[in-house]
């Protein structure tokens, strides 16, 4: 079923915009849609959600994610991939909404609208309503002349001052699959897909060109070896004003 939980008690393919001199290709003409999944193991009526982040992580104009809550470790069954950040930050997205509670699974989609994941209609819906945006920026990564990599931003001044943004790094990997053994999915082997395995607060962007440093694991690290993806997100309203992803070599 799926879980609500009060604020009080909760205690593939990818599109890439790569600046490697005076060119970039851009996922597409507006920014990418990010879609954000807030899902668990120890939730029988996530399964759904968790392949159909799958299937969204295969198109073109979409950073599909997969956030693992901690919320629900309790029933017999703890997610190895399950974040406090995770769950943190859907708790921000709740205040954001102006609900009382969060529940698995929900979709938060660009940051503006949030979804039962499990409802495809609802959130092609909202998919297809943050297409039409046309307020985001261009986010580009670069790497310098020693392999290092940089998240470039651009200036944004129009009208006034500009909103007030965080900037987040998340590292995940593309595809984990689980036999678990206990709890509402025990006995079930299941797959996710772009599963975070740590979210990062790198700054903050006033709506100026800058440019910013992105730490990438090291040979050998546990999680978040495929790919990061950085989140550039207002502070005022949790809407996300650009994104860009990047997969990760992992021979490096």
């Amino acid at each position: 079923m799926m879980r609500f939980i009060p604020i009080s008690a909760a205690a593939a393919i990818f599109g890439v915009a790569v600046l490697t001199g005076g060119s970039a290709t851009t996922l597409a003409d507006k920014g990418p849609v990010v879609v954000e999944l807030y899902t668990s193991q120890g939730c029988n009526s996530c399964p759904p959600a968790d392949a159909y982040l799958g299937k969204l992580a295969k198109r073109e104009n979409i950073i599909a994610l997969s956030f693992h809550v901690t919320y629900w470790d309790y029933l017999g069954w703890k997610d190895p991939f399950a974040l406090k950040a995770a769950t943190m930050r859907q708790r921000a997205f709740s205040r954001f909404f102006r609900r009382g509670f969060v529940y698995t699974p929900q979709m938060v989609i660009d940051g503006q609208s949030e979804v039962v994941g499990s409802r495809r209609s609802s959130v092609d819906r909202a998919i297809r309503k943050a297409t039409q945006r046309t307020d985001k920026i261009a986010v580009h990564f670069r790497k310098d002349a020693a392999g290092r990599l940089h998240a470039v931003l651009p200036t944004r001044r129009a009208s006034g001052a500009a909103e007030r943004a965080s900037i987040w790094l998340a590292l995940f990997d593309r595809s984990r699959t689980t036999d678990i053994r206990r709890g509402e999915n025990g006995g079930r082997k299941l797959t996710y897909h772009n599963v975070v395995r740590s979210l990062t607060r790198l700054g903050k962007w006033d709506g100026e060109a800058m440019r910013i440093a992105v730490p990438v694991p090291a040979a050998g690290s546990d999680g978040g070896r495929d790919g990061c993806v950085i989140l550039v997100q207002s502070d005022q309203t949790g809407r996300i004003l650009g994104a860009a992803l990047m997969p990760l070599d992992q021979t490096n």
